[in-house]
């Protein structure tokens, strides 16, 4: 056999084309070898039964091509659909639902920013969710029996499901929670890495502490990408947890002992949100007066940075702080109060007015402290909004002691009051205390909100001419709803040019929880020094080290401060990386196959 011979059993016919020439510019020179069959040429391959090209040529005229309809529709359909035995995360839609407090909320908003950024779709129709993401409230029984029965209706209509909030983070190991996922209060930057696995089938549970250097921090970082329930308001949790060690608080089991964000945190969160058109900011946490006191500072030194950055036209709102921390910086917290940029507004619980229960509760305060605060405030802060809660029916409350709390509340006359049955929360020490009868704590709440109901503490304000900042709209749409400078609602007329703006109103109505305003039709419509304000369900704060977390998936994302992301632009995200990923593997293999045929030279020539 002479060089330049081919041998078909050696080198059968390669299925790539590409490759077929590559190795037919090698096999030219290559050397003989012992072969079976000889070929003088490659046209040889073409047996003398197979057609002519000149026979293939002249029965094309007898071929009739027949057009094959195409469903365009299924056609589209299919190419934006994955295959049905996969799973692709980013891709999903997430209802959300959150139970409880400010600081709850805020850890939703975090969420719900979060993954959308990564691409998934926050909706508010949950039948049409593929997961939902229930984030709990543990403060009393009701709250955690809503959770619990969601959870059985999102399983009864096989919605895949992750769970947050204090409930489980408290009790983790209860039977209505065994095989699903959880993320904890402290993990909620982790809330796409938690949903991307459940959506695969697996259970996941993240329960761990921030910690830095051993030290507990107050949880995840402030510049999360976040969607803001309401785009004008911005809740910022100062803190987590608290220094108390109350007997009826379950939220203790699941936010743990204080930990305090630093100073410049806070404020760069504030400053990013007025950027980004927020005209109200929320200060939140278990116990925002015990703020600062594991990292060195206070809660005045925190406030007076936070009302050098806020525009003129934008309002700060301090949330609930416990007496013991509020005595020591009274006279500060007075001066605050009286900024023209902060509402003259604080939530104080007393909880009772009995010493002996609040002695019983851990409290660490007795109700002449209570008092202190409260008479302090009215005096030096006038006007001042002062909202209180109370307990009906703690274990071991005689009536006696009931009547101290109903003597309390004819003598202030709180205009916020917060009453709460008495719900034992498991695992808290009041659980294993006696209780008070179920029919007298009924009996005892309604006798002190026909006490709360008795008085209006609106009515001399009529005639009044205010200052309102306009934030949202009415439950019944009838209205939107502005706040005055001590914090009270003010509802005025749905004209979509007072939204987010200062606007001056004539009192002329008061009701229970609210006045009515007239606007003064000669007066000017203040607009805050401000940036026009994000869209609803727009996701605000996208960092660089948000990016680069989720990795090359967000490459093509434009830097800005809100991204849109939607289900297509994911999947054809993903179609292009996984073709990517085909065509490297195809030039790695090719590049193998190439060095073995040059080792296979080498070794014939020599």
């Amino acid at each position: 056999m002479c060089h330049g011979e081919l041998h078909l059993k050696c080198f059968p016919k390669p299925q790539n084309s590409v490759w077929f020439s590559l190795f037919g510019l090698i096999i030219e020179k290559m050397p003989s070898a012992s072969c079976d069959i000889l070929l003088d040429d490659i046209e040889d391959i073409v047996s003398q039964g197979d057609l002519k090209p000149q026979d293939r040529h002249s029965a094309r005229k007898h071929v009739v091509p027949k057009a094959r309809k195409r469903n365009t529709q299924k056609y589209l359909q299919e190419e934006n659909s994955p295959p049905s035995d996969s799973t692709i995360p980013g891709i999903q839609k997430i209802w959300l639902r959150t139970w409880g407090c400010s600081h709850n909320n805020s850890d939703g908003e975090y969420m719900a920013g979060q993954l959308a950024a990564y691409g998934y779709e926050i909706t508010e129709n949950a039948s049409d969710a593929d997961l939902w993401l229930l984030n709990s409230c543990t403060v009393k029984n009701p709250a955690e029996d809503h959770f619990r029965n969601s959870i059985k209706k999102a399983q009864e209509e096989n919605k895949k499901i992750v769970l947050a909030g204090c409930v489980p983070q408290a009790q983790p190991r209860q039977d209505y929670l065994k095989g699903l996922s959880i993320i904890g209060v402290q993990q909620i930057d982790r809330v796409v890495e938690v949903v991307e696995e459940t959506i695969k089938g697996h259970s996941v549970r993240l329960l761990g502490q921030k910690k830095d250097n051993g030290k507990r921090l107050g949880g995840a970082r402030l510049d999360l990408p976040k969607i803001r329930k309401n785009p004008l308001i911005e809740i910022i949790s100062i803190n987590t947890g608290c220094l108390n060690a109350c007997t009826y608080c379950k939220t203790k089991h699941a936010r743990g002992n204080l930990a305090s964000y630093p100073i410049e945190e806070l404020v760069e969160r504030a400053k990013q949100s007025f950027q980004e058109g927020v005209c109200e900011i929320w200060l939140t946490s278990e116990d925002t007066g015990a703020y600062g006191r594991d990292i060195g500072t206070n809660l005045p030194a925190l406030l007076w940075k936070l009302v050098e950055v806020i525009p003129e036209g934008a309002m700060l709102r301090l949330g609930m702080t416990n007496p013991p921390y509020i005595l020591e910086h009274l006279e500060e917290m007075a001066k605050i109060l009286n900024h023209p940029r902060v509402y003259a507004f604080l939530h104080i619980p007393v909880q009772s007015a009995s010493d002996t229960v609040l002695m019983e509760m851990k409290r660490e305060y007795c109700v002449a402290d209570f008092k202190r605060v409260v008479d302090f405030l009215k005096e030096k802060v006038p006007g001042i909004t002062l909202a209180t809660d109370i307990i009906c029916g703690f274990p071991g409350e005689t009536d006696q002691d009931f009547q101290e709390t109903v003597k309390l509340v004819e003598e202030y006359k709180f205009p916020s009051l917060f009453i709460n049955q008495f719900y034992p929360r498991p695992g808290t020490p009041a659980a294993k205390m006696a209780q008070v009868p179920a029919q007298v704590k009924k009996q005892r709440t309604k006798d002190l909100s026909r006490v709360f109901h008795s008085y209006s503490p609106y009515d001399h304000k009529i005639g009044e001419r205010q200052q309102v900042l306009v934030t949202e709209e009415s439950f019944d749409s009838k209205f939107y709803v502005a706040h005055n400078r001590f914090y009270e609602q003010v509802l005025v007329p749905k004209n979509p040019t007072f939204m987010g703006k200062m606007i001056e109103v004539d009192i002329y109505e008061s009701g229970k929880h609210f006045m009515k305003g007239q606007p003064v039709s000669d007066a000017k419509v203040y607009t805050p020094s401000i940036s026009k304000p994000l869209a609803k369900g727009e996701v605000s704060g996208l960092t660089e080290d948000f990016r680069k977390r989720l990795g090359t998936h967000l490459s093509s994302v434009p830097h800005t401060s809100v991204v849109r992301r939607d289900p297509a632009s994911s999947r054809m995200a993903l179609c292009l990386q996984k073709l990517r990923g085909d065509c490297a593997l195809g030039v790695s293999v090719g590049l193998a196959l190439f060095a073995l045929l040059l080792a296979l030279l080498v070794k014939v020539y020599n």
